[in-house]
């Protein structure tokens, strides 16, 4: 197994590092910004909810030495690339839960962090959970790909200390002798924090 060491303190693996196949990938610069608004520190507990290749849980663990990762997938192809990611960046802080969201989550030690980029279509089953077990000042990050998800996400967040931004990416990629830009998909990335008042 070859391993590829992260020798940075910034996050930003670029994402042909990971094992992807065919199941999706938050985006490096989403990565970086979503990292960035969880205000990441040593010894924290986080869940990532629908880890998918895990490539945000390997991050986040990178950027949690003595913390942990609980990254909770309920897809087994998705589950084998999170431990195959975290194997390949020899990531030993990620502890896998297979299993949905929230009953996968009932065992879990209570998070400073949460991340959902994947609910599975409970996310409001899941948002209740979160909001009673993060711990004080606790931060949850929500990163939206989908219209419905975005609109749910500002209906069950009302009261919550939260922003929003939308991410519109473009990459320049080769077309014969020039460059032309290519969109990637918009992102809302909405942040939470926990027994802060609405502002």
């Amino acid at each position: 197994m070859k391993h590829n060491q992260w020798p940075f303190t910034t996050p930003g693996i670029p994402d042909n590092l990971f094992s992807r196949g065919e199941v999706p990938m938050t985006k490096e610069e989403v990565r970086v910004l979503t990292i960035t608004k969880a205000r990441l520190a040593p010894g924290q507990i986080i869940w990532d909810i629908g880890s998918g290749t895990g490539s945000l849980s390997v991050e986040a663990a990178l950027a949690v030495p003595g913390g942990t990762v609980y990254a909770v997938e309920r897809n087994p192809r998705a589950m084998e690339l999170t431990e195959l990611n975290t194997k390949q960046f020899a990531v030993k802080n990620v502890v896998l839960v297979p299993g949905e969201a929230p009953v996968a989550l009932k065992h879990l030690p209570s998070p400073h962090r949460v991340f959902v980029g994947g609910s599975g279509g409970h996310l409001s089953q899941i948002l209740p959970v979160v909001r009673d077990r993060l711990q004080p000042g606790g931060r949850l990050i929500i990163n939206a790909v989908t219209v419905e998800t975005f609109t749910l996400c500002t209906e069950l967040l009302n009261g919550w200390c939260r922003e929003v931004i939308q991410v519109n990416i473009s990459r320049a990629v080769p077309t014969g002798s020039v460059h032309l830009w290519h969109a990637l998909n918009p992102v809302f990335i909405f942040t939470a924090e926990k027994d802060r008042e609405e502002v």
